[in-house]
């Protein structure tokens, strides 16, 4: 199987100013399914770095005071023991928006300065469109001299509070607030790779287009940029060290960066025109998918990018669509919630509309029955094609925020049945499948290996479905006998009455769901 079935070539990319690989092989991807797990992972291999070693990092928010295991260390004790032993620890974080608005700049602010007091450089970087952010969580740890030891970890979760749920999901004890439904400790589901190989090279190397970049890092205002100077902040970017050889190969997984960039003024001299390689990724791999796309997602907003499943369903009579959603969006309030709610409405109507009986949506509660906030971005395709990143199926993440996605193509098939669920002869992926039964016995209160009747995708999706409805039953029956096993339920949306549709839909578009692409492209409805 060619990767450039599946994988975009350099043309494809579209961006001819950045100097990562198309792709690379030879990795290992290991995915990282919760906070809890990754954190701890995180923990062991920051502690093993010495001197001379680097850790780079890019982030949406960081909380200084997040715990990474129970007893600490936090993320700042963490990184900044790192600086003091001679670590060369190198951040960048979103300047965000005020604390007062729900955002984390005083969190940001503060990670950055404690680190740099310990030695280290976290720099707040607002090079975005207006209104936007860098939504990238990665962390990318190298050992000069050590290739073989260095490692990356790129995905959906960020170093802060609320990530650290385990798989019981009774919510980190370190939360952010969120709507009322979810309790004081948010149940949370999501999932971050953990990458060896060649591609932890990439990484690095899309870190330092990032940190390189010429750009003044305050934009959008000059009250930003005085309160900047008034605090001292660090506003220019130290040399890094030189950048050392990639690793060597060490796995089968061919692995693919992603990444958005919008197309802005001044431009990124690593993306003049912007970068949508994440969403041409998806847009190859679904075009190619026939029996199922499975997704789990915080948003799948966006009537462009439910037109693109919704084509693939009519093309493809024996095309499903699953996808696991949070079940209320992660904010109350007459104003915020409509325009959340009324973007996941128009999509999910869309898809319906090309194949209502194919279409499959669920939400995720815990034992308690407190919902679960599905903040993972995966999807897996005919058990072939994979991605893990920190982008949603939304314009916003497509177009206009700063986002990383690894796409992973396993070079060992999987010859349990069926062996070749598309029948283009691309066979099964072993990761790529692993991942998809990983998630869905979890979902399903299933043991490892309880998942026989989970390899084909229509049996897979019986047994999600037969077990969210008992479950969805259960409770609205009002939760007499034994509760049934597992955590889904089918996902109800809601259309909105006209008297909010009038202006959620142009806030929703506008604000929550912008559009980040050329004027051109746009016209073109071309990604």
């Amino acid at each position: 199987m060619p990767p450039q079935e599946w994988l975009l070539t350099a043309a494809e990319r579209g961006n001819p100013d950045t100097s990562i690989p198309t792709w690379n092989t030879g990795n290992t991807a290991e995915p990282l399914i919760h906070g809890q797990m990754y954190f701890d992972r995180l923990v062991a291999e920051v502690e093993a770095l010495e001197a001379g070693d680097h850790l780079f990092f890019t982030d949406w928010r960081g909380d200084p005071d997040e715990r990474m295991r129970d007893g600490g260390p936090t993320i700042v004790e963490l990184f900044a023991a790192a600086a003091k032993r001679g670590v060369v620890v190198k951040g960048l974080l979103w300047r965000s928006h005020l604390d007062r608005l729900a955002y984390s700049e005083e969190e940001n602010r503060t990670l950055s300065d404690d680190i740099e007091a310990a030695g280290g450089e976290v720099l707040l970087d607002q090079r975005v469109r207006r209104g936007g952010s860098h939504h990238q969580k990665l962390v990318v740890l190298r050992h000069p001299g050590r290739p073989e030891l260095d490692v990356a970890f790129a995905g959906g979760i960020d170093l802060c509070h609320s990530r650290r749920d385990d798989p019981d999901h009774h919510g980190d004890r370190q939360a952010v607030r969120m709507a009322k439904a979810y309790g004081p400790h948010p149940p949370w589901h999501d999932v971050q790779l953990m990458l060896r190989g060649p591609v932890v090279g990439t990484l690095d190397t899309s870190f330092r287009e990032r940190w390189n970049d010429p750009a003044p890092l305050d934009q959008h205002g000059p009250i930003s940029t005085t309160t900047d100077m008034l605090r001292h902040e660090d506003m220019r970017a130290d040399r890094l060290p030189p950048q050392p050889p990639d690793p060597p190969e060490c796995g089968t997984h061919t692995v693919q960066v992603l990444r958005t960039y919008p197309a802005m003024r001044p431009a990124y001299g690593f993306a003049k025109l912007g970068e949508r390689s994440v969403a041409r990724g998806y847009t190859k791999a679904i075009k190619r998918a026939r029996r199922l796309v499975y997704l789990e997602d915080q948003y799948l907003w966006s009537k462009e990018v439910a037109q693109l499943f919704a084509e693939a369903m009519r093309d493809n009579p024996e095309l499903h669509l699953v996808a696991v959603v949070p079940r209320h969006p992660d904010v109350d309030g007459r104003f915020a919630l409509p325009p959340n709610q009324v973007g996941r409405e128009q999509a999910v109507e869309l898809c319906k509309r090309a194949a209502a009986d194919r279409v499959h949506v669920f939400d995720l509660e815990n034992h308690a029955g407190t919902p679960i906030y599905v903040h993972a971005k995966v999807c897996v395709i005919d058990d072939v094609w994979s991605s893990v990143g920190s982008d949603n199926f939304n314009r916003r993440s497509w177009t206009h925020d700063s986002e990383l996605s690894c796409a992973v193509l396993d070079g060992t098939r999987d010859e349990r049945e069926p062996a070749d669920p598309a029948g283009l002869g691309d066979g099964a992926r072993r990761f790529a499948r692993e991942l998809r039964l990983a998630l869905m016995r979890e979902h399903l209160d299933r043991a490892d290996g309880d998942d026989a009747d989970l390899l084909d995708p229509g049996s897979a999706i019986e047994a999600m479905t037969a077990a969210a409805d008992r479950l969805r039953d259960w409770r609205d029956g009002g939760r007499q006998g034994p509760r049934p096993p597992g955590r889904l339920v089918p996902h109800e949306t809601n259309r909105l009455p006209w008297y909010q549709r009038w202006w959620a839909i142009p806030a929703y578009r506008l604000v929550y769901d912008p559009d980040g692409r050329p004027w051109r492209e746009r016209r073109a409805a071309h990604w």
